[in-house]
């Protein structure tokens, strides 16, 4: 009997000492909060339910994010957890997900100090590996791009999604295992044109490898859709960066790091975000990619060589396997902040074009029927040919030219001259060439959370980037 009103008792004790006058902050020493911090976020028991209540009448919202924590991994006491919550940030949030996204969505909230060793403490004990990204002085918010609070164990092990470097590639005609109308990522440098399917990157998510003579590394956030390439040779260093995955993200988007230096990067900026190559002003050069059925990458490209099912890796590589329930659901797996009245919804695929003055995204059902787009982003302009069906676009400079479609589609046609399109460039009988431009799809709820890191990195530069959505 008693053992059944322990509970009770201790709830009946968390909002006694919780419905106390709040104390005012400055009385409460940061020695104290830091202790009752980490009482409340790895302890149990009643000094947990005592620690909980004092910050929830303290009533100050520099411990958010260490809730946040909390209402993660610390599942016993939800309910006093999330009434701590609510009462230092005045929300009416209940679950670890809606409690990420009132973080994202208060900037102007300063963690406490304690933070930041609970944080390291937290990823210590998930695995001490993630201290190679972040411990000691790397996680301090001085040397980071991103907020500390935003980044989050994607429930991997670094290396737990294993990268694929320099793996085994056949023959099209070998390549008997896809299907047509399986996905691949259809890339072609200097006369080296490579297919790499979706069924199977989608088990990987990070490719290293050389094409063309070029060293690149393909990365593939499955959370937001979005399959980026990379040159990975940059100034200074003598040899290519190789890419892994983090097991870390932010905002619904993969961290990965290098191994030379185990530097964090931005998946879809291609930007260090933390560690020795952050603030060197890298960032990778991308190249242009497609996402194209078999058949008509096949088609196109008969030459084409073709990633092997002989990764060395046990996975179930058969056509719609991977994420298979994650691809097909409205929702998200991680929180991602969506601004209200976005004109898509999160999970939309949009394909965006980034380059020197600006960025935009279109909408893939713009591209319904084989439409052709002329548009212009920043100070160029450009013209995209697309297939909402299989996620396919391509986009390439025009100039001062407006493109229309033929009933080749492999040609477009401008002022009467006809154009033929390569995986390089559209071309005509005069020998005139018009350089394929980089860009790639993606969820559309990515984009707004690219834009707030792209801003701050050209604040930190003095420039001032204007973004399109």
């Amino acid at each position: 009997m008693l053992r059944s009103l322990i509970p009770t008792i201790f709830v009946l004790a968390f909002l006694l000492v919780a419905s106390e006058p709040a104390r005012a902050a400055e009385s409460m020493t940061d020695a104290e909060v830091e202790r009752l911090s980490e009482i409340a976020l790895l302890r149990s028991g009643t000094p947990r339910l005592d620690a909980l209540g004092r910050l929830a009448a303290r009533g100050n919202p520099d411990v958010a994010a260490t809730l946040v924590m909390a209402l993660r991994y610390r599942r016993d006491v939800l309910n006093e957890t999330a009434f701590a919550f609510q009462s230092v940030t005045g929300s009416d949030v209940s679950t670890w997900y809606d409690a990420m996204l009132w973080q994202q969505a208060h900037p102007e909230v300063t963690a406490h100090p304690s933070y930041r060793s609970l944080k390291l403490t937290i990823l210590e004990r998930l695995d001490p590996e993630f201290l190679r990204f972040l411990g000691g002085d790397l996680s301090r918010p001085d040397n980071l791009d991103i907020r500390l609070e935003e980044i989050v164990w994607g429930g991997v092990r670094p290396d737990g999604i294993p990268s694929l470097d320099r793996p085994a590639m056949t023959t099209a005609a070998d390549a008997d295992y896809l299907l047509d109308d399986d996905l691949v990522f259809g890339v072609a440098i200097d006369g080296d044109v490579r297919a790499y399917p979706l069924r199977i990157m989608g088990w990987h998510e990070m490719l290293n490898d050389v094409i063309g003579g070029v060293p690149v590394a393909l990365a593939y956030c499955t959370l937001c859709g979005a399959g980026i390439l990379f040159e990975t040779r940059v100034d200074g260093r003598a040899d290519p960066l190789v890419f892994g995955s983090s097991g870390l993200l932010y905002r619904s988007n993969k961290l990965m790091f290098d191994r030379a230096t185990d530097s964090l990067w931005n998946q879809f900026t291609g930007r260090p975000v933390s560690g020795p190559l952050r603030g060197t002003g890298i960032e990778l050069r991308q190249r242009p990619i497609a996402i194209e059925s078999w058949k008509a990458w096949r088609s196109r490209n008969p030459q084409t060589r073709v990633l092997s099912l002989a990764t060395g890796h046990r996975r179930d590589y058969g056509s719609g396997v991977v994420y298979r329930e994650y691809f097909a659901s409205p929702a998200l797996m991680f929180p991602a902040l969506v601004e209200p009245g976005s004109p898509q919804q999160p999970k939309e695929y949009v394909f965006g074009v980034r380059v020197a003055g600006g960025a935009k995204a279109w909408p893939l059902d713009a591209f319904a029927g084989g439409a052709v787009i002329n548009d212009a982003v920043g100070l160029e302009t450009v013209v995209l040919i697309g297939d909402w069906e299989t996620r396919t676009v391509r986009a390439y400079r025009r100039g001062d030219r407006e493109f229309a479609k033929t009933d080749d589609p492999t040609t477009l046609t401008a002022s009467g001259v006809l154009w033929s399109m390569s995986e390089d460039a559209l071309s005509n009988s005069d020998g005139a060439r018009l350089p394929r431009l980089p860009g790639h799809v993606s969820y559309w709820f990515a984009w707004p959370n690219f834009r707030s890191v792209r801003e701050k990195i050209a604040l930190d530069q003095g420039v001032a980037t204007a973004l399109r959505f």
